[in-house]
């Protein structure tokens, strides 16, 4: 991508208005994160810079300030893309900052599946993303109505489209959400073609394999995030297949996505009512109706309780380490102290 400005890496007022005249250092957008560095890319090109702090804590896409070394301030996210980490420790973890769509993708067979799609429908609006769902093997599959009404039925508030992957005339039908400086970000299980959709929305070729017959899987080799430039003039960032999705500080993402449920809860009779046997229930009503799924109420309860313990955990974690990091740092200035005596 040449002529590189501001406003094509996708600068907006929401940035400008965090400069002051007293910064330090050149505006530039992070590509890539690594171990002990940080990728960038502004108009002046790339350089590779030091942190003053993790890595970790910084995310494709991000804003942030620059002297050509080191990273001077990393600048406020207008969107910002994470989970819970893998694993037992309660951890947050970055997924991409600003990004404007975030493209779910599943596959018109065996893949498709409501509960995780209203867990990434959830992870978008907790973001501030837009949500854009993306059916792939479209052309594999007999009844492909069938899956987009499914997917449209999960939120008002998502755009859906069904594809083949491997055509370049279907892929351009994500123009839309990538040009203008605009970023898209690619989420969603391995082996539904979101490599192949990087291909061919970026023209950068990376590896892909072949298909397990007995999984309807794809496999591909993408590794780690990275911030690429589309045909389409926007930003692309594709994400490695994800084996879990623990959401956390997703409250408002849950909501946005289980609205429905919210709103009838206002009604009940009991303001901690629990939706199981309590009198005067409005979601067990409407359940007896036929108008609510009782499955849905149940993922939702799920999410709900999910939500609320990873946030807790994650909340004491960072006050854990906030609390180690003074420690360290008392420590370490009673040494510099006392050498300074002894000296």
């Amino acid at each position: 991508m040449t002529d590189l400005t501001l406003a094509s890496l996708g600068w907006s007022p929401f940035f400008e208005a965090q400069r002051d005249a007293d910064d330090i250092g050149t505006p530039a957008r992070v590509t890539a994160v690594h171990r002990a560095s940080v990728t960038v890319l502004g108009p002046q090109g790339i350089a590779t810079l030091l942190p003053p702090e993790q890595a970790g804590n910084y995310a494709v896409g991000d804003w942030v300030l620059h002297d050509g070394t080191v990273i001077t301030r990393l600048l406020h996210r207008q969107t910002e893309v994470s989970r819970r980490a893998a694993g037992e420790v309660a951890m947050r973890q970055l997924i991409a900052a600003n990004v404007d769509t975030l493209a779910i993708v599943t596959s018109c067979n065996a893949d498709f599946n409501v509960a995780r799609l209203e867990r990434y429908l959830a992870m978008a609006g907790a973001a501030g993303c837009l949500p854009l769902i993306v059916l792939t093997k479209a052309d594999e599959c007999a009844d492909v109505d069938s899956y987009i009404d499914r997917a449209q039925d999960l939120s008002a508030l998502a755009s859906v489209i069904a594809i083949d992957a491997r055509d370049p005339e279907d892929a351009k039908r994500l123009y839309p959400w990538c040009r203008n400086g605009q970023t898209l970000a690619l989420v969603g299980s391995s082996g539904v073609g979101k490599t192949t959709l990087q291909n061919l929305l970026t023209g950068i070729e990376d590896a892909t394999q072949g298909m397990r017959e007995d999984d309807a899987k794809g496999r591909h080799t993408t590794t780690s995030r990275a911030l690429r430039p589309t045909l389409a003039g926007g930003w692309l960032i594709d994400t490695p297949g994800m084996r879990e999705l623990r959401l956390t500080d997703a409250a408002e993402g849950i909501d946005a996505v289980f609205g429905d449920l919210s709103e009838l809860a206002q009604g009940c009779k009991f303001n901690d009512c629990a939706h199981e046997s309590e009198p005067g229930c409005a979601i067990q009503a409407a359940i007896a109706a036929g108008t609510i799924d009782a499955d849905r109420l149940a993922r939702w309860q799920k999410l709900l309780r999910e939500d609320e313990y990873n946030s807790e955990s994650v909340a004491e974690a960072r006050a854990r380490n906030k609390k180690l990091g003074k420690m360290y740092r008392s420590v370490l200035s009673a040494k510099h102290t006392k050498r300074g005596n002894e000296s």
